[in-house]
């Protein structure tokens, strides 16, 4: 009737270097926690299951607080393409799969990052004629913002060079005024509408196989934003239903819901499908800017590698805060994309104007670049700060020139953000990034980048304690998901969801966080992931 979890070393998050023996769960629920002889007396004759952890290190179920899980489980079913070193690399790949298709067929690859790259050159349309003259090719960028596509999907789409701009995207030329195949923003669009749509099969396949990463890396649930990129709502969410519900494959999928597919959401009739406490809906999503790697995240002030820019508004700030509105016309708190300055200050002033319903909390994806008064400006607001600490990794030494070195005091900077009693919330942003959540965590703590195979340290006061870094991907993804009462802690009364590790966290070496492994993942007191089976 019962389970008892024993033998290793299990924080409760409850309060720093607290921890317990033993743990006993009833019907996926923490009963009762304490030394393991009181649990053992007390509930004697209830224990029908044990759990032995052999030593090993529990702690409250690891949740991804932004990620893309269809995404994520795309990059594992599709061609990767970000750990290529060189625009020749991603080329020739794209050139082997070609010959396994047949001409006319779409070749799509995930996740081409330059800043990896020497020269740091984008890859463009006319190479890419050359290398796969026979098929329409599109490749992503690794932050989403950009995609780079050949002629044959430029003409598919009706692209050409007497095309404008869409509002909220660009259409980037070459030096001589030629469209050069990179699209970003919202003129992604302009091509994604003449991709065949996914089938229901690849959806599904997708979803499964992100789920199984995220189980081997400890992750219990994700707060996850697919709605709407893969036929329409109808067909994701069922994707969603299939596997999570139908085929019972425990994950704790908490749901953004774009803008643009609220109607959708809000005219399904929900008492005709299979109910689940494994998928709930969260806020409704905007997107206020870009990114910084394209140079589209919006700025209060000009580029300092290209003043000609200061980025893109997705939406001018009436559309924004209309866009809310209409949030909270569902009864929905918001969840915005916002990266730059600019953007963050026009989001807080939206949300100001029409605060969320009472009860629950707006939240800021990513807040990167930011100002102290902005941080001032947020302070006691109902909200919560949706962060991405191994972005330090991956936007480092590049983002300095970006923004200018006298500009960078205020980004990311977490734990200012942290000392200023703003809540924040920890994930990955894959596939962005990868989704280990220890590797997030190892950047809170380390701020670490790799430069020219040297580290360095950016900021060292903005590094977060492993108690508050852990506190990002627990206690703070529950918060932003309004499950602070059931969530992120091991306490009486909260869900049985537990990652288990090889290593203390709290008592090896920064540098070795990253080696430590899931051992167990555990949902709602069942072993969804054992690494030894």
């Amino acid at each position: 009737m019962g389970k008892l979890i024993f033998n290793g070393t299990v924080y409760t998050m409850a309060a720093e270097g607290e921890t317990v023996e033993a743990v006993y769960v009833e019907h996926g629920k923490i009963m009762d926690i304490g030394t393991l002889d009181s649990i053992k007396d007390k509930y004697a004759g209830l224990i029908t299951d044990l759990i032995d952890l052999d030593g090993s290190t529990m702690y409250p179920g690891f949740t991804d607080s932004h990620m893309h899980l269809i995404g994520h489980g795309e990059t594992l079913i599709r061609l990767d393409l970000s750990e290529m070193s060189s625009k020749e690399e991603v080329y020739d790949a794209l050139q082997k799969r070609s010959v396994m298709l047949d001409p006319g067929e779409w070749i799509i690859g995930e996740g081409w990052n330059e800043n990896l790259w020497e020269p740091k050159e984008t890859p463009n349309r006319f190479e890419l004629d050359e290398y796969i003259p026979n098929h329409p090719v599109l490749i992503k960028r690794i932050c989403r913002h950009a995609v780079c596509v050949n002629s044959k999907a430029l003409k598919l789409a009706a692209i050409d060079e007497m095309t404008n701009n869409p509002d909220g995207g660009i259409i980037e030329r070459d030096e001589h005024g030629r469209i050069n195949g990179i699209l970003k923003d919202q003129a992604q669009d302009l091509i994604f509408t003449v991709i065949p749509e996914v089938t229901e099969s690849y959806l599904e396949h997708a979803v499964r196989a992100a789920i199984d990463s995220c189980w081997k890396y400890g992750l219990v649930g994700g707060h996850t934003e697919d709605l709407n990129y893969y036929g329409g709502y109808q067909r994701t969410i069922d994707a969603f239903r299939k596997v999570i519900v139908e085929e019972g494959k425990r994950f704790k999928a908490h749901l953004l819901i774009h803008h643009e597919a609220i109607s959708d959401w809000a005219n399904e009739d929900r008492s005709a499908v299979p109910q689940s406490d494994y998928i709930e809906f969260g806020s409704m999503k905007i997107f206020a800017d870009g990114a910084l790697g394209g140079r589209t995240a919006l700025l209060s002030h000009p580029y300092a590698d290209d003043p000609s820019t200061r980025g893109v508004a997705i939406h001018s700030r009436e559309e924004l805060r209309s866009l809310v509105t209409k949030a909270r016309e569902h009864s929905l708190p918001v969840a915005v994309h916002t990266i730059g300055d600019l953007a963050f200050e026009s989001v807080l002033d939206a949300i100001m104007e029409s605060p969320p319903p009472k009860g629950k909390r707006d939240r800021l994806i990513h807040a990167q670049i930011l100002r102290e008064e902005l941080i001032e400006k947020a302070k006691g607001l109902p909200i919560v700060l949706d962060i991405q600490p191994r972005f330090v990794a991956s936007d480092f030494p590049w983002v300095i020139d970006r923004i200018g070195k006298n500009r960078m005091k205020y980004n990311y900077a977490w734990k200012t953000l942290l000392d200023n009693g703003i809540p924040c919330a920890g994930g990955s942003d894959a596939p962005i990034e990868p989704v280990n959540p220890l590797l997030g965590i190892y950047e809170a703590v380390s701020r670490v980048y790799l430069h020219q195979n040297e580290q360095h340290v950016y900021n060292p006061e903005e590094k977060l304690s492993v108690f508050e870094a852990i506190s990002l991907f627990t206690k703070g993804s529950a918060y932003a998901a309004s499950h602070e009462v059931d969530r992120g802690m091991i306490k009486p009364g909260y869900d049985a969801d537990f990652t288990v590790l090889d290593k203390d966290l709290f008592s090896i070496p920064e540098q070795e966080i990253p080696q430590a492994k899931a051992i167990m993942t555990i949902i709602d007191g069942e072993i969804v992931y054992n690494h030894n089976q």
